[in-house]
């Protein structure tokens, strides 16, 4: 599915940490904005898990959470939006940017779109679902079939990481399952809302140049800074 293609992809974009640090950072700041203590917020406490996963300094993860929770005296001012449209052969995809200028944003997506097609709100949505996206690590031999059932998961497939699984729910299941996961024997590693594709383009029909042109243009628009996450509709 396309989840399991982008891992490949941004294995590759993903190399300049900076650019790694700056979307964790930014996503801690917005979670931080429903309370500092990782303890009382979900989101905050996996971003902090995430963040040192990358290898985040203290000082910076502590800064990030003081920004976004305005203990610093500076509140953040990230905004959410997002973009869609088609990569280049009709490849669709979902653009989801924070920023803390929608004008600079937009100016570089449709720059970005010029070697594809940028549509509008809704254009492209109606053929990706609207999920729940757990990542979680087994412990020992845990069964992730069991585990999504048990949970109540709706789906599950590998996940990013080597050996990890992605459990697919309803938006309004997320909580629940990240909590049910645990007693099933894994540790959840991340957990948002995001979306898995319909019918994705299946990378065999590309040929070879084909194929180079889509990849390119998704690091393109991955290695954007305002870019926080991108939803491909296309399968090995």
């Amino acid at each position: 599915m396309g989840a399991q293609w982008k891992a490949k992809h941004r294995e590759t974009a993903a190399n300049a940490k900076g650019k790694v640090m700056g979307k964790l950072s930014k996503e801690i700041q917005i979670a931080a904005k429903s309370g500092a203590d990782p303890d009382m917020n979900p989101r905050l406490r996996l971003a902090i898990i995430q963040a040192k996963k990358a290898s985040m300094t203290r000082e910076t993860l502590e800064r990030a959470i003081k920004k976004g929770a305005g203990l610093d005296g500076e509140a953040v001012q990230y905004h959410a939006v997002s973009y869609e449209g088609f990569a280049p052969h009709q490849v669709p995809l979902i653009v989801e940017c924070l920023t803390d200028n929608i004008n600079r944003t937009v100016a570089q997506i449709r720059v970005l779109f010029r070697k594809g097609q940028l549509g509008a709100s809704g254009s492209v949505a109606w053929d990706f679902n609207h999920v729940g996206l757990i990542e979680a690590t087994p412990e020992g031999d845990a069964d992730p079939e069991m585990a999504a059932i048990e949970a109540g998961a709706q789906d599950f497939e590998a996940g990013e990481e080597e050996g990890s699984t992605l459990f697919i729910t309803d938006t309004t299941d997320l909580d629940a399952v990240q909590k049910a996961l645990p007693e099933q024997g894994f540790t959840v590693t991340s957990a948002k809302i995001g979306y898995t594709p319909k019918n994705p383009v299946s990378a065999a029909s590309l040929s070879a140049e084909a194929l180079a042109e889509v990849e390119a243009f998704l690091e393109a628009i991955d290695e954007n800074d305002d870019v926080q996450n991108v939803y491909v509709g296309l399968t090995d």
